[in-house]
């Protein structure tokens, strides 16, 4: 049976997973977008070879995964759009999924909003999407069927690495995943900097950067290792790298970015209202 991924959004992270969906899905599928800015959709649409739905009712009702993928603020008018032809489904025994990435939207509250629907997961992706590299925590309403989240994880497969999550979890997930690759970028823009300031050309700079930092995690990954060991591995007494590794302590390094993931986690609490 082949399987319709509609998406209603059409902005950065929506094309990337549906990006990855083409790349990834293992079953005969179609795919459209729907968007406020018809415009939008519509290149989206042409850069997929997928199609552009009239509405967002349309797309709830060819859709078999229905990525929502609009803004937090957005959600409650595309939710109460959709609300009557989520129902219509539901009495005629043809049940989307719904998927929400909206940070500030749990499973319930969405459940509620379009009148006790339970086919509902929540995802949590990050910017790597757009090259596949994504971190995709996942969190299902407990009435999704196995069949139904094997498809989807097929589906989000081709974006990076899908891992499901208790949904409690999802705001520590935002803040680390979902707001990490900001504080990476602003690392490594920091160690080129750093390395400008000793005499290295600026473009050499940020390609050592930038190969230094995706070296050292594909270390981690690949070894298993635990990051203090692979630290003390480059660390010599008396050497250049413990003299690095003072300066960062005297700034408090490590509480800083710990300071910053709790920041993040803190300020996705106030925006669900679990603050």
């Amino acid at each position: 049976m082949t399987k319709t991924i509609a998406c209603i959004g059409s902005g950065n992270m929506g094309f990337a997973l549906m990006k990855g969906a083409v790349r990834s899905t293992g079953f005969a599928c179609r795919m459209g977008f729907t968007d406020r800015d018809p415009a939008k959709a519509a290149a989206a649409a042409e850069a997929l070879h997928a199609s552009v739905y009239a509405s967002n009712e349309a797309a709830v009702q060819e859709g078999h995964f229905v990525f929502l993928a609009v803004k937090p603020q957005s959600l409650a008018g595309v939710l109460a759009e959709i609300g009557p032809t989520v129902r219509d489904r539901l009495s005629s025994r043809e049940d989307p999924l719904l998927v929400s990435m909206a940070p500030s939207w749990s499973i319930q509250r969405i459940q509620e909003a379009l009148g006790g629907y339970e086919r509902i997961v929540r995802i949590m992706p990050n910017t790597p999407a757009l090259i596949g590299q994504a971190l995709i925590a996942l969190a299902a309403a407990p009435r999704v069927p196995d069949y139904q989240l094997h498809e989807l994880t097929q589906i989000l497969a081709g974006s990076g690495t899908v891992e499901p999550i208790e949904e409690p979890y999802l705001d520590a997930v935002t803040a680390l995943s979902g707001s990490g690759p900001a504080f990476v970028y602003l690392f490594i823009e920091a160690l080129a900097d750093g390395a400008v300031r000793s005499g290295l050309p600026r473009d050499k700079a940020l390609r050592y950067a930038i190969q230094t930092v995706l070296g050292s995690a594909a270390m981690l990954k690949e070894t298993g290792k635990h990051p203090g060991e692979l630290k003390d591995m480059v660390t010599s007494p008396g050497g250049t790298t413990i003299a690095g590794l003072a300066a960062l302590e005297n700034r408090a390094f490590r509480g800083t970015v710990m300071n910053a993931v709790d920041a993040a986690w803190k300020r996705s609490l106030e925006l669900s209202g679990d603050a």
